[in-house]
């Protein structure tokens, strides 16, 4: 049986363990190596690590890290970061990584999922796109180089195109509630979910463990994703790992239980 997926998601600047703001100000919360040991004590579902500085700066992904990183963890773990070939994919997954996220070279390049699913197969194809409102209009966009560069495409049309290429998910990310805490964009998220049938997970301004029942309870089998909400604590942000109990997660997922099928 298919069930939601609570998703922490960690960004790395620098070689630390950052959380920013709109794509901004990032602040130092911790180490990497153990961050991901504290989310594997506490049984996440899943594990999102982003290197932020990689396409911005146009180098390679950090192998020894991200090696350190799945030598570590006990979850299913999803690099992103610096990707724009079949042999940097293929060399991430050798190191014991299960998916990895495509943001610029989707977008830019969109072949090269398709050729990626064909070598290491689509379950480890995560199209990402990074979305916010932009022009006179405040019309959705797909942008690139963490929000610096638009692309001018639609998040629709950039989520059938890569449906259609072969990318076993989709990471949505909003770029406009990114570190705000006020709660999931679900008017973007509605329209995406509406126009494919790849699994979905959101990321971008969960605030509480209310935002992610309300998610799940409207769209069901989705991954809900945050970064904040498990680093943060209290009103002046405090930094401290936290996940909620299985008890606890399982209670925000049992609203839906009757729609989570096969």
């Amino acid at each position: 049986m298919l069930r939601p997926r609570l998703i922490p998601c960690l960004l790395i600047h620098d070689g630390g363990l950052v959380k920013t703001t709109r794509f901004a100000e990032p602040k130092y919360v911790g180490d990497p190596i153990n961050a991901v040991r504290i989310f594997n004590d506490k049984e996440v579902d899943e594990l999102v690590v982003v290197d932020i500085d990689a396409t911005v700066l146009g180098r390679e992904p950090d192998y020894e890290l991200i090696k350190s990183m799945a030598a570590e963890c006990r979850m299913p773990l999803c690099y992103g970061g610096g990707i724009k070939n079949v042999e940097q994919i293929e060399r991430i997954i050798g190191l014991g990584v299960e998916k990895v996220a495509i943001g610029e070279a989707a977008a830019h390049r969109p072949e090269l999922m398709s050729e990626a699913a064909k070598r290491v197969g689509s379950q480890s194809i995560v199209a990402v796109m990074d979305v916010k409102k932009s022009g006179l209009l405040r019309r959705y966009e797909v942008f690139t180089h963490n929000g610096a560069k638009g692309t001018g495409i639609n998040p629709v049309q950039f989520a059938r195109r890569a449906q259609e290429l072969g990318a076993g998910e989709i990471l949505l990310n909003s770029i406009d509630r990114d570190g705000t805490m006020a709660g999931y964009d679900l008017t973007l998220i509605d329209q995406v979910r509406e126009s494919i049938s790849l699994p979905l997970s959101v990321l971008g301004g969960a605030g509480s463990l209310d935002d992610v029942r309300e998610l799940v309870g409207r769209h069901g089998i989705i991954g809900a994703a945050a970064g904040s909400l498990f680093v943060f604590k209290g009103k002046y942000r405090a930094v401290l790992i936290q996940y909620p109990a299985a008890s606890e997660k399982d209670a925000i997922f049992g609203i839906t239980t009757s729609r989570i099928q096969e």
